[in-house]
């Protein structure tokens, strides 16, 4: 474990981070980290990364920090659900875990205020992808820092005591693929989205979609994504069918 901290860390500058943002950060989060340095690489986004740097220790955080995730929520529905169904605790967990949930957790967290990144990559995969990515990234600095059970309270905190408020409000909800079914059954067709238009920066364009089923348009969505525009627009389309 101690090789692989020092291999992270040993590739990341500190010279981005103001230490008195990172103290604030801590107390949002409810953890300080016995090697700050571990921080700083999980908030530092490939960006930011040195050119020369082999391996990004960004994505590697990343991915390390998705596979906890993945385990304990894994873990705390197979506990909190004894009656559930492996294909329900996996339609579940797939919600929890989701790009979309992670990205509503870090806004709660004010994340993307302490993030390290150059403004221009939030175009190529939208801000949400470079929130939930950082999400994952901490989890794992968490994990690497402290130990299992104290990314375990971490996500239990932050993640999964807000998931259910999520579903209800319907934040979680696939409307796309819940519109898809209906309209293959009902219309026997699939759904065409168009963007009609982009507006804004390279970093912050915000997409207007219309989805149409049979040529008639049925709903409009906006969104800092190509995928999140879409969402809106099938959420519309679902409203205005009844759904």
């Amino acid at each position: 474990m101690k090789n692989i901290i020092k291999s992270l860390i040993s590739q990341i500058s500190t010279k981005d981070s103001a230490h008195s943002d990172l103290n604030k950060f801590q107390k949002i989060i409810c953890y300080n980290f016995n090697n700050l340095s571990l921080l700083i690489a999980a908030l530092t986004h490939t960006s930011r990364e040195p050119l020369n740097t082999k391996g990004s220790p960004f994505e590697r955080m990343e991915f390390l920090g998705d596979s906890v995730l993945g385990l304990i929520v894994s873990e705390e529905l197979f506990l909190e659900f004894p009656e559930y169904t492996e294909g329900e605790l996996s339609k579940l967990k797939s919600k929890i875990v989701s790009r979309k949930m992670l990205a509503l957790v870090s806004s709660k967290l004010k994340l993307k205020e302490y993030i390290i990144f150059n403004t221009d990559s939030a175009g190529k995969g939208g801000v949400n992808s470079i929130l939930s990515n950082t999400m994952e990234s901490l989890i794992c600095a968490i994990y690497l820092d402290g130990n299992i059970e104290k990314a375990r309270k971490f996500i239990i905190k932050f993640v999964l005591n807000n998931y259910s408020t999520y579903l209800k409000k319907g934040h979680l909800t696939d409307y796309k693929s819940m519109l898809q079914e209906y309209t293959q059954a009902e219309f026997h067709a699939t759904p065409d989205y168009h963007i009609l238009k982009a507006e804004g920066p390279e970093h912050e364009k915000v997409f207007t979609v219309e989805v149409l089923i049979k040529d008639d348009t049925y709903g409009l969505g906006t969104g800092l994504s190509k995928k999140a525009a879409q969402q809106e627009a099938a959420k519309y389309a679902c409203n205005k069918l009844g759904l």
